[in-house]
């Protein structure tokens, strides 16, 4: 049996009819309808949201009723503007995921206190509330071992959020399989920060991030590479490094203009398949095409500039100068100017 609406609400929505076969349809579709209505013959459809109902403009034949509306559901506990009855999503980055409910502070202190009902007298002991329910959330030793670890990647990881998410799943997943057990929460937090940045392929130094973890030193070095190695082999995290993608680190450490990066890359296209550089650090290579290619666009900078931000000996950088340049006479061309 075809539904009809009241009279008066099919005659307002007849002011938008046009005649059927007269001028360009309407294009609005719904997700249930995309036929010609069987009355008229016209598609022009529209939704009522407050009864849930699709109908044909035109005759205001209704079709179906009772629709599901697929958007987030938004009311009001409360006399806050907030109308979301959703919250925050999941993250990796906190121990418990962001998924327990907290006494919040502020909700028991000051214009909080008032607006939730709780008087002066009771303030102490909705403290002590607060402080038993954040001290029953890291009973165990894992929730221990969680907190601590991800307040180390957010606060000394020096990643941007997508990367801290990355790194802490990574922390996750070393602890699931045993490997922080008797091992520093340091040092594997730093590896994992570590891999997710070269995973990203925006690999950090080993000396930057020992620096950062407060890993330095030659004994704190040593546990930190050793720490990445299982980590990587464990996870199989594994993805070798090239000198490309250093350029664009090392080129903002420097303060150089565009047109040196490009020139870099261009250098390391020409000569980056050779096997001379197999063996060579890659963050010494991406410095020595830098130091090549600020030379020929006019920007130079000294080797020890150069060495400070990359992180090897100007010895070393001579010597990969040296394979640079031979290998440049050998394809018998300059660097472009």
């Amino acid at each position: 049996m075809v539904e009809k609406r009241a009279e008066s609400e099919s005659k307002s929505k007849n002011t938008r009819k046009s005649p059927i076969g007269a001028g360009r349809p309407s294009q609005r579709r719904t997700v249930g309808q995309t036929t010609p209505c069987t009355q008229c013959g016209a598609t022009e459809w529209d939704e009522d949201i407050i009864r849930g109902e699709t109908y044909c403009v035109p005759c205001g034949n209704v079709v179906e009723q009772n629709a599901i509306d697929p958007g987030a559901e938004w009311t009001n506990y409360s006399d806050g503007t907030d109308r979301s009855r959703v919250g925050a999503p999941t993250r990796e980055s906190l121990s418990d995921k962001g998924l327990n409910t907290t006494i919040s502070r502020s909700d028991i202190s000051g214009s909080g206190a008032a607006r939730h009902g709780i008087k002066g007298s009771d303030a102490k002991h909705w403290r002590r509330r607060a402080l038993i329910d954040e001290r029953s959330k890291t009973r165990s030793s894992r929730a221990r071992n969680l907190t601590k670890a991800m307040q180390f990647i957010r606060d000394r990881g020096k990643l941007p959020p997508a990367l801290v998410e990355e790194a802490a799943r990574l922390y996750r997943h070393a602890a699931e399989q045993g490997i922080v057990t008797g091992r520093s929460i340091r040092g594997v937090s730093a590896a994992c920060v570590y891999l997710a940045a070269r995973q990203a392929k925006l690999p950090r130094k080993i000396e930057e991030i020992a620096e950062s973890f407060d890993m330095t030193g030659e004994m704190g070095e040593k546990e930190l590479k050793r720490t990445i190695r299982l980590v990587a082999r464990k996870l199989n995290a594994h993805h070798v490094t090239g000198p490309g993608e250093y350029l664009d680190k090392f080129h903002s450490d420097l303060g150089l203009p565009a047109p040196v990066l490009g020139e870099a890359n261009y250098l390391w296209d020409r000569v980056g398949e050779s096997m001379e550089w197999q063996g060579k650090k890659p963050a010494g290579v991406a410095g020595v095409m830098l130091y090549k290619a600020a030379q020929s666009r006019g920007h130079p900078r000294t080797q020890k500039e150069v060495c400070d931000v990359v992180g090897v000996s100007e010895v070393t950088l001579r010597g990969l100068l040296r394979i640079l340049e031979v290998l440049l006479n050998r394809l018998g061309e300059a660097p472009s100017n």
